[in-house]
This record gives structure tokens, sequence and C-alpha cells, in this order.
């Protein structure tokens, strides 16, 4: 147990009363004290105790002073705030006057390690200036990283205009149709767009050198700092614009710049000529970054080209008299999946195509087999259809990679072709990049064609769109991680290549996880937040639950059951927050066992902990994002129990590579990545310490580790309102807290402060589930009594 000491002055500059102290030169004595704990917990003795000394008890004012000691007896790591009030009375059988002195006082424990990982320097926010457009001449003539990589760059946005976002609330509060599917997503795509132009400009950068790069003098060398979390974004493709500092003249000359290459916090940019002649090494310029425009004029125009190409039985489709047809006994190249009945019966009516025009959903909850159920449906669609062209994609390259890696397994690599965009790290290996051109390729149209199976990411389908391949040539178009795309985004490849009658479109994701990222709060409150996955599951009758029956219907939509990935304790809080407790356990018994008699567990055989503490919110320098070092201290003394412990009494051996720290802000993940790689003398010299995965929600969404620990880290309710304006954080994001106890498989730690959570309706929800691990001293800030005084 800590003892920390606090002095508490008592003087005549303190009192609270306005009367002056003149009027009361008179003997005073302190009748009662007391104390607010504020943010305490019920059972506080456990955390912290006070004993206060008042070395006497009277006192003549005004001129007079008092020393109050306080003793803080501390258990554990944290942050303790107090309220102390002393009420005054005078001394006096005919005094009826009194008056309060109130202190505030705190109290912190903490170790070296998070002295270490305190604030570098005062936060100071930044301030944008109001942007203001110059006159400029802008200098083309760099070159693009590669040339085939033009695409409808120059095409006009319909609607760009500025008056056109002022239209009536109307168009954005009427509900979405097929009537007004066009003009209405591409308002939203605008309000967007224009929000990532206002955010973009606080990245810009004033007075920086530039160097010249080593290997290829062409380029230019910028150090970006945060380019390597995306902030900015910066692609290769992408281009900035660069001005000479101190250049007055107007108008001004900006040079435009291709990055051809991004490393770490540095990219490698080509500039005309124009510059590079006049260019040494540690020039300064003004340095403007640009949105990638591109992006959103796919989108643009996938609503346009689904309107165009009459797609409302794709986009709405509608309750009809469905024929029952008959399904072809399959036999499954995984033959594992032949044993779960909702990934056989999946992958049945998909072959058949028993919903076209209707899309075909695959509701894949954490840990189910989503991509596995996938992967077999598109290699039996393959093998039964000998004519069948299929385009397989998803949102991020991760997603594509996994499904391509394994489609291989079954079927044919010279049937399979895997196309990237040009902003891929050419060091990955990829299909369509020639090396002797040192450039990426677009193969022609007819080659394309020949492939049986086409793999790419969302955006980059927009390139056979562009290449002319015709609406109906893919008879399957398969959209994994669906949940994860905005509409426009997910329809990029669908609309212009799907034929509206004859095709079969099948999307899987879960609704539940995470969807698009998006900047716009507009954007994201009238309609472009939700996927399409989303926006079929939740207002179209043919993927809801029958009212009599409560069951789908599996000719539109299978809800995929069976759980391998999690340990019954820690599925048990998403399965009945989200998943109506249909999820049944099939996890691997030996893996999800592996830490049920663990000695640091509250209670053995239930491997969730919630561990309570009260730290501290923090900021550094002009980084906005949070971070909370009495969190990391918890994690870092858990992860090396966990190191330590492995192997002892029956345990399983784990490497770092098999845990995960998840946290909702990148100052967090920042810090603890510094407390694990260098402030920790212990865990820095493990030599696969790098391989621990650190990382934010959205990073760790479609993956899977042994054990989870997650840090919460908000502490203080001053911030819980910007956390839900914003959608940071845990509070009021059901989604992300779905995905971040959703992860592990064997052991599942989570470290915050229960006062906070509990004012956020899924969290409360989610601790009360699990009130026998919460009875334990080192949880006791979880009991459950202050989870009921705090509903």
């Amino acid at each position: 147990m800590e003892v920390l000491n606090s002095m508490v002055h008592l003087d005549s500059m303190s009192r609270t009363s306005s009367r002056t102290w003149e009027k009361y030169s008179r003997r005073w004595e302190i009748k009662s004290f007391w104390t607010v704990l504020r943010q305490s917990f019920p059972e506080y003795s456990e955390y912290l105790t006070m004993r206060l000394g008042l070395p006497g008890l009277s006192s003549n004012f005004p001129h007079n002073r008092h020393e109050v000691l306080v003793e803080f007896h501390i258990r554990h790591y944290g942050f303790f705030p107090a309220t102390l009030a002393f009420e005054f009375h005078e001394d006096s059988a005919a005094g009826r006057h009194s008056f309060h002195i109130v202190r505030f006082i705190e109290a912190q424990y903490q170790t070296v390690l998070a002295k270490d990982l305190a604030p570098a320097e005062p936060f100071k926010p930044i301030t944008i200036a109001s942007y203001k457009a110059i006159p400029a001449e802008i200098v083309d003539g760099g070159e693009p990283p590669d040339r085939w990589d033009t695409g409808p760059r120059n095409l006009k946005l319909p609607f760009g205009n500025t008056a056109y976002l002022c239209l009536t609330r109307a168009l954005l509060e009427s509900p979405l149709s097929f009537q007004n599917y066009k003009k209405k997503f591409q308002l939203l795509l605008h309000l967007e767009e224009k929000q990532m132009e206002m955010d973009i400009r606080r990245y810009d950068m004033h007075n920086v050198i530039m160097t010249q790069d080593r290997n290829n003098k062409k380029l230019l060398v910028l150090h970006v700092p945060g380019v390597a979390e995306n902030r900015p974004s910066v692609l290769r493709g992408d281009y900035l614009l660069a001005s000479k500092a101190g250049d007055t003249e107007e108008p001004a000359t900006m040079y435009k710049g291709y990055v051809h290459k991004v490393e770490l916090e540095q990219v490698k940019l080509s500039f005309p000529n124009k510059l590079l002649k006049e260019f040494v090494n540690n020039m300064r310029f003004n340095i403007r970054f640009t949105i990638n425009r591109f992006l959103m004029q796919l989108q643009h125009r996938a609503v346009e080209l689904a309107v165009r190409h009459q797609l409302e039985e794709v986009l709405f489709p509608a309750a009809r008299g469905t024929v029952d047809l008959p399904l072809t006994p399959l036999r499954l190249f995984d033959r594992c999946l032949e044993q779960n009945p909702e990934q056989y019966t999946a992958v049945r009516h998909i072959v058949s195509g028993v919903s076209r025009p209707a899309p075909y959903l695959v509701f894949g909850p954490p840990g189910t087999g989503k991509t596995v159920t996938l992967v077999e449906a598109i290699k039996q669609v393959e093998e039964h259809h000998p004519s069948a062209h299929i385009l397989a994609s998803a949102p991020s390259n991760s997603a594509t990679d996994l499904l391509c890696d394994r489609l291989l397994t079954h079927v044919d690599a010279h049937k399979v072709y895997r196309l990237y965009a040009s902003s891929r790290n050419p060091d990955d290996g990829c299909c369509n990049w020639d090396q002797n051109q040192g450039c990426f390729v677009f193969p022609s149209k007819e080659k394309l064609m020949e492939y049986k199976i086409l793999v790419t990411t969302v955006f980059t389908a927009g390139r056979l769109v562009s290449g002319g391949l015709p609406p109906g040539h893919f008879t399957y178009i398969f959209v994994d991680e669906a949940g994860h795309a905005a509409e426009p985004e997910c329809i990029i490849g669908i609309a212009g290549l799907l034929h509206p009658k004859t095709g079969q479109l099948v999307l899987a994701g879960d609704p539940k996880q995470l969807g698009p990222i998006l900047r716009s709060p507009f954007a994201i409150n009238y309609g472009l937040g939700l996927s399409l996955l989303e926006r079929l599951m939740t207002t179209n009758p043919l993927y809801k639950k029958d009212a009599n029956t409560g069951h789908l219907d599996n000719r539109f939509v299978t809800k995929l059951l069976r759980n391998y990935r999690s340990h019954p304790a820690i599925l048990k809080i998403p399965n009945e927050l989200f998943y109506d407790d249909e999820l049944e356990v099939f996890a691997n018994e030996v893996i999800c066992n592996s830490y049920c008699r663990w000695e640091y567990l509250p209670k053995k055989g239930f491997p969730v902990i919630f561990h309570g503490v009260t730290g501290k919110d923090e900021r550094e320098g002009n980084s906005p994002s949070f971070f909370n070092t009495t969190e990391i201290e918890v994690l870092v003394d858990y992860l090396k129990k966990l190191l330590q412990t492995q192997g002892k009494k029956g345990l399983a051996t784990i490497s770092p590579r098999e845990i995960g720290i998840i946290a909702p802000y990148r100052k967090q993940v920042e810090k603890i990545q510094q407390a694990v790689r260098t402030h920790d003398k212990d865990l820095r010299k493990l030599n696969d310490i790098k391989e621990l995965k650190v990382g934010v929600v959205e990073e760790f969404q479609g993956q899977e580790r042994k054990v989870i620990m997650v840090s919460t880290v908000r502490s203080s309710g001053n911030y819980v309102k910007m956390d839900q304006d914003f959608r940071l954080g845990f509070l009021n994001n059901e989604k992300r807290f779905n995905v971040a106890i959703t992860r592990a498989k064997a052991l599942l730690i989570v470290v915050g402060n229960p006062i906070i959570l509990n004012m956020d309706k899924t969290w409360r929800r989610g601790l009360s589930l699990m009130p026998n691990v919460c009875k334990d001293s080192i949880t006791r800030a979880c009991s459950p009594q202050l989870l009921k005084n705090n509903k």
C-alpha cells in the first residue's frame, strides 16, 4: 500500500463567504468537515482511504493559517480526485454565523513507466486559419507513377457547383428510393467531399524542407509526420502542391508533385522539370495536401450507372412469389462445411441462384466462417457453371488478398487474375505489376474476359467498367466485408457490370460490426453511413425474420450461427446484445479453454476480466487524440503476467503475436507501443515483442487473437459528449464495442473506468453480463451494486 501526503492550507484568502474577515475577527471553530470523492466507488477503501490531521481546531481570524495534513492510502494505480469541505461556526453562544472553505485535492499513484509516458508538452489545439483562395498558377509536368492510371479523373462531377449543396432538406430527409437514388447519393457524396477538403487543410505544412532522393535524382523526399497512420492520407498516385517558401508574387506558382512511394513518415514525389532545375537540397516549401477525387468520381459514376442500367430489382428487390427451385446436393471442397447446416444451405442457394435478381446475403457474425462460406460458394459456381464468369471483391486489399489466397487452394491459378490498384506497393508481388516496365499494367478487355475469376477491390473494379467490359459478362459478383463499404462504393464494381435480370449479386458481411469510415456528420446521418448490406437487412422485408416463424428466408439470406472462435464466456456478451442469443459455441476446446485456470482470473473457468481503474484523460502537443497512462500501466502488468506464466500449471505457451491490444484512440496506441517496445526493460528485451499487434478497433476487424486486451481510455465525463458527437472512442458506438470484444479466442481483458462506461447503454448492458467477474478486489470498481446505482 502506498501512502501519499498532501497539505491543505486554510487561511483568510481561502474563505468562500463574501463577508469581510474584519467583521468576523473572533474565535471560530471547525464544527465539521466532509469529503466528496469524485468518480469514487462504493467500496472505495479497497482503493484509497484518507486520514486528516487537524492541528488545532480553533483559531482567531483574520491573519491566521491552518495546515491540514491529508494522507491517501492507495492500493492500485489511478487518479483519485476529491473535494474537501470545511464548515466553520462562531465560538460564541450567541453566534449563529457560519461559512465554508472548500478545497479540491487529488492523488495519483503511478509507476516510473507512467511518468515516462506523461505528456511531452502541454496540449495546444491546432488553430486552423480560415482558408483563403489566392490566385495561383499550377505547374504540372511531373511523372505519375503509372502511365495507365488515368481513369476518369477529368470527368466533370454532376451537380458539381457549390450551390447544389444548398438544396432543401426535402431531398436529404426523404427515404431513399430508386427514383431519388442518383440525386440523393450524389448530394451526400458532395457533402462528404466538402468535409474531406476542410479536414485536409489541417495537415498543410509551411516552411518545410525537401531533399533529393539518393537512389532516383528525379524524385524529391518530403518528411510528413503521421502519414503512416493516414494522417494525412497519402497514397501512391496522389499528388500534392508545393510553392516556394517566401514567394510573395501573385499569382503564386504551385508545382504539382505526384506521389511515387510512401515510406514510414516520408513520401517521394515527382515534380516538373522546371522545379527540379532550380532545386537545391534543403530548399524550403509550403505544402498543400489534396484529396483524391478519383475515388469520389467513381462513386458518382456508379450511382448514375445504377439508374441508367435499371438496377432497381437489385437495389430495391420487391417481395414476390418466388418458386422453390430444387437444390442440387453438393460435394464441398471444404468437407467441414457439410457438417454446418447454415454454411451448406448458403452455398447451395447461391449456386442455384434462387434469389435472382435480388441479392443473396450471407450474414456472418464474428467467428462464424463468413469468408470461408463465400470462397466455397465461388469454387462451387466455377465447378458447376462452366460458362460462368465471377468477380470477387472486397473493400480492402487485405480482405481481397485473403479471398484470392483461399481460392487458389482448389482453383487452377491460370483461371484467376488478381488486379491491383496503382497505389499498392509493388513489393507485395502483384499480378499486374510489370517488372520490365516498372509500373502497373492494365490488361486488354479481351484478355481480362478470358479469366474465369477476377479478384480485386471494389474501387479497382471501377477499372473494369472504364475498360469496357460489357454488362452481363460477370454472371456472379461477390462482395465480401460488404458492411464496410458505403453503398455508392459497394456498387462501383456492380453498376455497369451486372445484368439487372440474369446476374447474381452475393453480399457477405455483418451489419452489427463497423460500417463505412466517413467524415461528414451530415452525410453519415442522412444515409451515406449505411452500407447496402445493412440497408437491405434493416429495411427490406425479404431479409427480415418472418413475424410468425421468427426465421429468416433462406432463399434470400442465411445467418451463420456456429462460432468457431471464442470461449462461451466471451461469446455470451455479444450474443445477447447483438445476435438474438442465437450463436452456438463450436470453438476448439483446447484453445478456448487454455486460460480457464490462469492464476490471475477473478473466477476460474471464466476467462473474462474487467479491471476497473480511475485514470486521467490526457493529450499532448497539437494532437487531439487522448491517452491514459494509468490504463497503460495495467495493460503492461497483464502483458508481463501473460508472458511470464506461459507454460506454468498446464497453461499453453503464448507468444506476443497471439496477443492483441485494442484502443479507441491513436495516441493511446502510440503510447502503448512506446511502453512495450522502449520503456519497459523486461518487454523490450523479447525478440518477438514487435509482433505484438497494438491498434485501433478498425485495424482489428476481421482478425482474431488468442488473448485480447482492450483499453477504453475515457475516464472523464467532460469529453463524453464530444465522443458521441464525433463518433469517437467506445461510447455511443455499439459497433466499435462489438468488434473490440469479439476478437478474443481464450481470454478477454477490458481495462476502463466503469463509472464513465456505465453512462453508455451498451457498456452498461455488457458489464451487467459479467457480474461474477467483478467481485474480486482487483476489479472491485465494477461491483454489481455500482452498476445498479448508476443505471
